[in-house]
């Protein structure tokens, strides 16, 4: 059972971020107005997805999705993605909590967290799917960074197929593009033909639309986090028909200028965007067809304040125009009830009727 938060004040909230609070619940966006963006809401469906050219079994599958967990009906999303085994050794993700191991154990607790979905691999869902897919909605992470290569390439090959996850029973599939990466060309090919397969099968797409490449970290910034490069990944992210974007927050901005390549334009900066992480996550909303794919933001790695981040997270994505969050390490990294508890936070967050958009 959930704990419960009261929905109709933030004095919970601003207990457990403390100084960020004025930043965060009070700002108010002056840069991109809200009314330029589709909004995540109850009838996003209807309002928004409906007019697209997605078939009727993509729209069922795409309510399923919004019709499932403690976020049911709000038009928000909580899922739990654990594709980190692949990504980042099964040894480095699940030793500090060896259950984790058995995915029945990472099933039940996106299922007992109150999550939309769960989202992992094609091994991992395989293994309980009979028992869970009729339960809790699938998504199949279709590829994936090989870890155990020397030295490791940071390239996504494909370790599934569309139909495999169609069979499995799964309502939708997930892939990653390292954009900036010199497989990238390769990649955005790879993925849109699995994307146009997959819509035509009536399963969602979400897209992992990160940036790889050593140039854009300097002595000074990672501009793997940057507003206005990331925008850009979120940009061509919607253009091959990811229904969801998944982005990390943006925590600075300028990539194109500072590095120096590119084309950009100067009110990006001046007219668009702010400091104020807000702001920056707005700028990637507008950069998913303006709302129209929504954008959840990744939750990061776990660490000693994974409450306050998680927390800080959710606000900035949901006052920013974001559809969700996606929840991994700072849940399955703990024991099973304080995995449940952080996944409940961040959902209390998006339920919060004061945590408006800006």
């Amino acid at each position: 059972m959930a704990k419960s938060r009261p929905t109709n004040n933030t004095e919970w909230i601003e207990s457990i971020i403390g100084k960020d609070s004025e930043s965060l619940l009070n700002h108010k966006c002056n840069k991109i107005d809200k009314n330029l963006l589709s909004l995540p809401g109850p009838n996003f469906i209807d309002n928004f997805v409906k007019e697209s050219n997605r078939s009727n079994v993509v729209l069922r599958n795409f309510q399923t999705l919004f019709n499932h967990g403690r976020l049911k009906g709000t038009g928000y999303l909580s899922i739990l993605p654990v594709d980190q085994g692949v990504e980042h050794s099964a040894g480095a993700s699940f030793a500090p909590n060896p259950i984790y191991f058995d995915p029945e154990n990472l099933v039940q607790l996106a299922i007992n967290g109150g999550c939309s979905a769960v989202t992992s691999t094609l091994g991992m869902l395989g293994a309980v799917s009979r028992k869970y897919a009729h339960k809790i909605p699938f998504i199949v992470k279709l590829n994936h960074n090989e870890f155990l290569s020397y030295p490791n390439k940071y390239d996504q090959i494909p370790f599934a197929s569309v139909d495999q996850a169609f069979n499995m029973g799964a309502i939708g599939v997930g892939a990653t593009i390292y954009f900036g990466s010199d497989e990238s060309a390769r990649q955005i090919q790879e993925v849109s033909q699995m994307f146009e397969y997959a819509h035509s099968l009536g399963l969602i797409t979400i897209l992992w639309a990160y940036l790889r490449n050593s140039n854009f970290k300097t002595k000074t910034k990672d501009y793997h986090v940057s507003a206005d490069l990331t925008g850009q990944a979120n940009h061509l992210a919607s253009t091959i028909e990811a229904d969801i974007v998944k982005q990390k927050i943006a925590e600075t901005n300028g990539g194109f200028i500072d590095l120096n390549f590119g084309k950009t334009d100067k009110g990006v900066y001046s007219d668009l965007t702010s400091k104020n992480p807000i702001d920056l996550n707005r700028y990637q909303v507008l950069n998913c067809h303006a709302g129209r794919s929504g954008l959840i933001n990744s939750g990061g790695p776990s660490g000693n304040d994974d409450y306050s981040q998680a927390v800080k997270t959710a606000i900035i994505n949901k006052r920013s125009g974001g559809m969700g969050l996606i929840t991994g390490r700072k849940a399955f990294q703990k024991p099973m009830k304080d995995g449940i508890e952080i996944l409940n936070l961040v959902q209390d967050i998006y339920l919060n009727k004061k945590v408006t958009i800006a």
